[in-house]
């Protein structure tokens, strides 16, 4: 059983950054693919970044390339979302989701946290 909790979350202006935060819980959590994803009201919740457990492959929607970066640190148990360069458009509830295999799909991941708002002003 894995346990995920988000933060790091809040208002920032355009052009600003942050950095989320998901701390997890479970003995078992170096071995699990970590992603994190977003969902803008009335949107369906979307694939943002991932990270495998192996060899720490990253894999990033095409929106934030360039821009975010999820690392891992998994002495500490916890997974990074640096967001930079952050725009209106990412305005949403972020995610964090852990899973056998970094993948965009979310069906693909066991475990949920409950999110951090993050929002954009413009």
């Amino acid at each position: 059983q894995v346990q995920l909790v988000e933060s790091g979350g809040g208002l920032v202006q355009a052009g600003g950054s942050l950095r989320l935060s998901c701390a997890a819980s479970g003995r078992t959590f170096p071995s699990y693919a970590m992603g994190w994803f977003r969902q803008a009201p009335g949107k369906e919740r979307e694939f943002v970044a991932a990270i495998s457990w192996s060899d720490g492959s990253t894999y990033y929607a095409d929106s934030v390339k360039g821009r975010f970066t999820i690392s891992r640190d998994n002495a500490k148990i916890t997974v990074y979302l640096q967001m930079n360069s952050l725009e209106p458009e990412d305005t949403a509830v972020y995610y964090c989701a852990a899973g056998p295999e970094p993948m965009a799909a979310t069906t693909g991941y066991d475990y949920w946290g409950q999110g951090t708002q993050v929002t954009v002003s413009s």
